[in-house]
């Protein structure tokens, strides 16, 4: 069952193709293969036995792909890491995963070390000598036996409230994941190019991204830092195929003023997951790069892929779709039962993608997973076709005045807007009536409105008690390594602009 035998296959299968590809560096099936054996080696030489835990910090880089897969061949777990993350971080990481060795990129060396000493774990850098310390390494060339049930990837949760927790996703869980979005969701090939511009690190980029391309012997193409300009020229130099991206990189690419000059029409389909793409922002897109966008929907408990528009199915914009094969969802109350047809409830999950639980954290899995259902957080509702539709984050539900609103629906009016790029709706304390609407918004580059104006545009259509009586303009939202906004860190101003 072990994930790392996708590329053994590959390489036997397309040995001569291009497997990974970084601007003018591109590794084939066969060196990819050759140099995950000899992680393998270097690891087995450092004492890393199967069932240890190895991290990797490191951006979008082909030897990312050599470690994640050495350390799979090795029968180890990957613990994928942010290499953003500050030495407390990293130590707190390195620590609870009890890891035994972590990869780190040059670039984030300094603080990967001093967290590795903390956690009293060892540190490899990758830096210019990487290359000679592998062609050194003895080839480990076997693929260490692996149950379906034996973890593969702990994935750390963003941790929002509290310290973040590692989502333990089995060998068995993330083929299936992976089998099921290359053959069923994407039916991808090895004539196809991949987009990969999601972080690998992240569930939605190492899934969809590089173990799906691995597992049918396709080119992932990847690209350091998501610059619309240099995006847009990546996929006409590689003739991309694929893109798959958050909404926060379909809103870049309509924004780029020079995006006429690039050819894409090598794509065939769009994939959007992460956060709920607004509608707006969906036909944006597709009127400007004459391609489909399928929307997903999934949580790095989930492998992640939970939910799809699926192809040759009818797709409602709007919706994240049906459940994939052999998942099963359902929209519950707070204390677990079915809420009546057409309401809103959280989604549970329960299938072959939902995790084996929370390392080290039993009560937290007993809460996430009490019944055999995952508890995902977020509030949807169902149509009559079966089709689901994201409210929000259970979270970031604003109670106002006693009344429920869902930040998502007043989104979808702020996109609307002809001078609106970007916005994100939260709740703010309010003595009154225990929190109040209010909305950060960023304009369109040489666009104008101000706060009243916004304001008043919301308030022509929804209801009264919905539209945001706070409107501050930013520059940009902040972000998380997706591309995902974080409301989290959204503040309102001490003193807003009259209207």
């Amino acid at each position: 069952m072990n994930l790392a035998t996708n590329l053994v296959r590959s390489a036997g299968r397309h040995a001569d193709r291009p497997a990974v590809r970084l601007d003018d560096t591109t590794l084939t099936y066969r060196a990819l293969d050759d140099a995950s054996t000899r992680v393998a080696g270097l690891l087995r030489q450092r004492g890393v036995r199967a069932g240890d835990r190895v991290a990797v910090m490191l951006p979008n880089l082909p030897e990312f792909a050599a470690i994640y897969y050495g350390i799979l061949r090795m029968g180890a777990a990957v613990v994928p890491m942010n290499p953003l993350l500050k030495q407390r971080e990293v130590g707190y990481y390195l620590a609870d995963a009890e890891a035994t060795l972590v990869f780190a990129w040059q670039g984030c060396a300094e603080e990967a070390a001093a967290g590795a000493a903390r956690a009293g774990t060892d540190c490899l850098v990758v830096d210019a000598g990487f290359a000679g310390l592998l062609e050194a390494a003895p080839p480990a060339v076997d693929v260490i036996d692996r149950a379906g049930t034996d973890t593969a990837v702990i994935l750390y949760t963003s941790g929002t409230t509290g310290q973040p927790k590692g989502a333990e996703l089995t060998h068995a869980n993330l083929r299936a994941n992976v089998e099921i979005m290359a053959a069923d969701l994407v039916q991808v090939g090895p004539e196809d190019v991949i987009f990969g511009g999601l972080p690998l690190f992240h569930s939605f980029g190492q899934t969809c991204g590089l173990n799906t391309a691995v597992s049918v012997g396709a080119c992932l193409t990847l690209v350091a830092r998501f610059a619309p300009a240099k995006v847009l020229e990546v996929l006409q130099r590689d003739r991309v195929t694929v893109f798959e991206g958050v909404p926060t990189m379909y809103n870049a690419l309509v924004a780029e003023p020079t995006r006429f000059r690039y050819d894409v029409s090598a794509l065939r389909v769009c994939v959007s997951g992460g956060a709920a793409l607004p509608v707006e922002v969906l036909r944006g897109f597709e009127q400007e790069f004459g391609c489909a966008i399928l929307e997903g929907y999934g949580l790095s408990e989930t492998s992640p892929v939970a939910t799809f528009n699926h192809p040759g199915r009818e797709r409602k914009p709007g919706s994240i779709g049906t459940p994939i094969r052999g998942v099963e969802l359902r929209l519950v109350d707070e204390w677990g039962k079915d809420v009546p047809a057409g309401e809103v409830g959280e989604i549970a999950i329960r299938g072959h993608n939902v995790m084996k639980g929370y390392w080290r954290r039993a009560e937290a899995t007993a809460e996430a997973i009490p019944d055999g259902w995952f508890r995902s957080g977020d509030l949807a509702r169902a149509d009559d076709d079966g089709y689901y539709f994201i409210v929000d984050r259970r979270k970031d539900l604003i109670i106002r005045g006693g009344y429920n609103v869902y930040p998502r629906e007043v989104e979808e009016v702020l996109y609307e807007h002809p001078a609106i790029s970007e916005a994100a709706v939260i709740g703010i304390p309010d003595a009154a009536l225990g929190e109040e609407v209010g909305a950060a918004v960023v304009l369109k580059p040489g666009a104008g409105a101000t706060p009243g104006e916004i304001r008043d545009y919301v308030r022509d259509q929804v209801a009264a008690y919905k539209y945001p009586r706070h409107v501050w303009l930013l520059a940009e939202l902040p972000k998380g390594p997706t591309g995902k906004i974080l409301k989290r860190e959204i503040r309102p101003p001490a003193e807003e602009p009259a209207p």
